[in-house]
């Protein structure tokens, strides 16, 4: 246990709990359909999966968390397998002195395995998942809601509505309007023209009180990515996200900020600690998004969280998934403190609704985490199955 490790870390014998041995570790695979497919620049998702991942102490005490899934399409099963197969043996009996160590472990343990099998990506969102389950457990354990573990000073965070696809978006937004919402993103990525008449459809009706952005999902060049943030100008938006791809040289991400209109959004796709790292001391991103569900989990996107706010920038979680991912990402956010919003899939997913506490019902864009332990709810699988049906 190295002060380096746990620096950003609350300590956590404050609390006076003992260190929990792990009995089990569950997954829990759900696929929610849905009557109208979500449409990015690279895919299309013909229904909502979600992984859930929950561990279970000597006290019967329970934590939860969520696994990245949404691509490919056979991503929750295979994701749900890598769990069971490989980190649950790794994880029954152990004692988990800290969530950190734990996290630590787990990477080390199957970086060569992930190496060898090319998947360092579905290997790193399934630590990411059991790592949100950890925190969840300890949070559980010390009676305090996980904002609170994490040394926040408020559970109120403010959301957007996010997912508005080019076909629907109107009467989408419209909705969301009406529940609460007071800022919103739009997919673009689907031709100049079609991009900016979407946009002017849909500022018209948000109107210029409410914030907009933008998520191109690594659409262009560097030199496309250029001219569509300066084509985007007059509309006043948040960031335009994602406009490059992940693994681009740094250099161009810098070349973008620095010639932008726009303010330029990134990280959902960074893997590791060190790339985070360089991005945010190169100052290649004005909005740092890493998403706890993909990568990291708290453990992992705590200290990123931490250099992100000691450099200025703005830090706001993605995520797109069901409603355990979420909580944990606005417990994240909440924690954080600072200028960030948390992002909300506006388009149908019972997956996410029927999990999500007060995310669901905000007032005026902002929600209030609460008080209850951990992220708030206990999911109950069966019943949640049942609750699922055929859209209509």
């Amino acid at each position: 246990m190295t002060e380096t490790r746990h620096g950003a870390f609350p300590r956590l014998d404050t609390y006076g709990m003992e260190p929990p041995s792990i009995v089990s570790v569950d997954t829990f695979v759900f696929r929610a359909p849905i009557a109208t497919p979500v449409r990015t620049s690279f895919g299309t998702m013909h229904d909502r999966p979600a992984v859930f991942v929950r561990v279970t102490d000597a006290d019967g005490v329970a934590g939860w968390g969520e696994v990245w899934c949404n691509f490919p399409s056979v991503g929750a099963e295979h994701r749900a397998r890598l769990v069971e197969s490989i980190f649950r043996p790794m994880l029954v009996e152990h004692r988990v002195v800290h969530p950190v160590d734990t996290f630590h472990m787990l990477t080390q343990r199957t970086e060569v395995l992930a190496l060898q099998s090319g998947e360092a990506g579905p290997f790193a969102q399934a630590i990411a998942g059991i790592d949100l389950a950890l925190w969840d457990l300890w949070a559980r354990r010390a009676k305090l809601p996980l904002w609170r573990l994490l040394g926040g000073a408020s559970g109120e965070i403010d959301i957007y509505a996010s997912g508005l696809n080019p076909v629907g978006a109107e009467t989408l937004a419209r909705e969301k309007l009406e529940e609460g919402y007071r800022s919103f993103k739009l997919k673009v990525g689907f031709g100049r023209e079609r991009d900016l008449r979407s946009l002017a459809s849909l500022r018209e009706i948000i109107g210029d009180a409410c914030t907009l952005q933008v998520d191109a999902n690594q659409a262009w060049d560097l030199q496309t990515a250029i001219e569509m943030a300066r084509g985007f100008a007059p509309f006043d938006l948040g960031w335009l996200e994602e406009p490059l791809r992940c693994n681009r040289p740094v250099d161009e991400w810098r070349a973008l900020v620095e010639q932008s209109p726009v303010p330029i959004a990134g990280g959902e796709n960074l893997a590791d600690a060190a790339t985070f790292a360089t991005y945010v001391e190169q100052r290649a991103y004005s909005v740092v998004q890493p998403d706890a569900a993909k990568w990291g989990g708290i453990s992992g996107c705590w200290p990123v969280i931490h250099a992100v706010r000691a450099a200025g920038l703005r830090y706001c979680p993605h995520y797109l998934g069901g409603g355990i991912g979420l909580l944990a990402s606005g417990h994240l956010l909440a924690a954080a403190g600072g200028n960030g919003m948390l992002e909300v899939d506006a388009n149908p997913n019972p997956l996410r609704t029927l999990l999500c506490g007060s995310i669901a019902t905000p007032k005026d864009g902002r929600v209030s985490l609460g008080d209850a332990a951990g992220i708030g709810i206990v999911p109950e699988p069966a019943e949640l199955r049942a609750r699922i049906t055929e859209p209509a």
